[in-house]
């Protein structure tokens, strides 16, 4: 028998029968040993660093618009750039931002290890709010946000710095489910929420994109 439209028994059997995405996306594309080793480091001192899935999206979108020149806020223990280099052009350069002078340690580690000429970025460590704002107009082809300290003015200095049709990609901006959660109110879910609405609502500044992807990301285009 054809189960009818609207069978509720149907979806949830359904569903069921489905496996476990995450897990899935995350492996689609594995892993070099480099970041590997790096993500390891990155876990024993406690540093953040990008799921392989969205590492993987990075890749990605860096080849897509033939990015040239990124930055990023949370360097991690390298893991995002170690992704981004895999298509960034041999000209480009990765700016990253850490508030962590021991992150940014973990990350020339990395960067050596993969064999990255030390030309090809800048590991700047300090005072991340300050070192954003001081940032080049106009200049950047990516800007990838993974510090919730002062996110709002972040991403107003990332309108500011990237070019027209640049991306600005927020990291964990769904806090792996939190901001999805009414009754998540906490300062830091409020500032995500409150980040991810202005944006949606800037239709004059950015076109946006919310992805279930890792721990949420939003991609927004810079649209003059």
């Amino acid at each position: 028998m054809i189960p009818e439209i609207g069978d509720k028994g149907f979806a949830d059997r359904t569903l069921a029968n489905r496996g476990d995405m995450r897990p899935f996306s995350n492996s689609f594309v594995p892993e070099t040993e480099v970041i590997q080793r790096a993500r390891s480091r990155g876990v024993e001192i406690g540093a953040y660093d990008t799921t392989s899935a969205v590492g993987s999206l990075l890749r990605y979108l860096t080849h897509l618009i033939g990015a040239n020149s990124i930055v990023e806020v949370g360097t991690g223990a390298g893991v995002s750039g170690l992704w981004i280099f895999q298509t960034l052009s041999q000209k480009g350069l990765l700016t990253s931002i850490d508030d962590e002078v021991e992150n940014a340690k973990l990350a020339k580690q990395a960067f050596d290890e993969a064999g990255i000429s030390a030309s090809r970025y800048r590991l700047i460590t300090g005072n991340s709010r300050e070192v954003v704002g001081k940032l080049a107009d106009s200049l950047y082809d990516i800007f990838v946000l993974r510090s919730n300290t002062d996110l709002l003015e972040n991403v107003e200095n990332a309108y500011r710095s990237l070019r027209p049709g640049g991306i600005l990609v927020i990291d964990r901006a769904l806090l792996a489910g939190k901001v999805a959660d009414p009754t998540q109110r906490d300062p830091e879910t409020i500032a995500y929420k409150e980040v991810i609405k202005m944006i949606k609502e800037s239709s004059d500044h950015w076109l946006p994109m919310l992805l279930p992807v890792g721990d949420g990301v939003l991609v927004a285009t810079k649209v003059n």
